[in-house]
């Protein structure tokens, strides 16, 4: 795990990167929320951000992330890996947003159980906006119809949309294109239900200034911040 100090410093470029970015297209960065990405990562990372002012981070997998609230309650959980449908008790009410969901099963699940437990959860529907079959998400074809049942729903609350870009690093246009599909997508989905969607959950580390140019309002970085994550054997 790296030092306090280092993660600092992680962070500061981290930030410059986005103010660079939001200069150059035009945004402000107040716009713009900087997501740490905890995974694979001990406690300690959670600590670093809430230390200095990150009340939110991102987890991928469920159980791990578990294992950290109980460490750390004053930090909002945020599940940005894919969740099967079996695993939505063990999730509604501990996640302060669930960003991968991607089917009416899963979200009958969520849905149960958070009527059952009370409460109102946030979740994002996830998008496979750049036609990746490695990625998950609903298709841009299917998302009307998955949002228009996710809104007939009493106890979601959809808040906008996330996505993954393919991976090519030595094509930046791939990632753009995708980020502006789901800008695009959202926009139109605003004028069909008439709700704001503000969120679109979309650029990490390597794809940062292409998020930004194409609107993202949530930015999930780790790498940048934390170095290369260990790997759990």
């Amino acid at each position: 795990m790296i030092t306090e100090e280092e993660f600092l410093r992680n962070l500061s470029k981290v930030k410059e990167e986005i103010q660079n970015s939001c200069d150059q297209h035009g945004r402000s960065p107040s716009g713009i929320t900087l997501l740490p990405v905890t995974k694979n990562w001990p406690i300690d990372a959670v600590h670093y951000c809430k230390k200095n002012g990150i009340g939110r981070v991102g987890e991928n997998r469920v159980q791990e992330a578990i294992s950290k609230m109980e460490l750390e309650q004053d930090v909002r959980f945020e599940l940005i890996g894919h969740l099967q449908s079996n695993k939505a008790n063990q999730v509604v009410g501990r996640f302060s947003s669930i960003q991968t969901v991607d089917s009416i099963k899963l979200l009958n699940r969520l849905n149960n159980m958070a009527e059952v437990s009370g409460i109102m959860q946030s979740i994002l529907i996830q998008v496979n906006a750049g036609k990746d079959p490695a990625k998950y998400g609903v298709s841009m074809d299917d998302t009307e119809s998955i949002l228009t049942h996710a809104l007939s729903l009493s106890s979601l609350k959809v808040g906008g949309f996330m996505t993954i870009a393919p991976y090519d690093p030595e094509n930046k246009s791939v990632a753009r294109t995708c980020f502006a599909n789901l800008r695009c997508l959202r926009d139109r989905m605003v004028e069909r239900f008439g709700f704001t969607f503000s969120e679109l959950s979309m650029g990490m580390s390597g794809d940062l200034d292409e998020a930004i140019a194409e609107g993202s309002t949530m930015i999930r970085v780790g790498s940048a911040l934390f170095g290369q994550r260990k790997q759990v054997l």
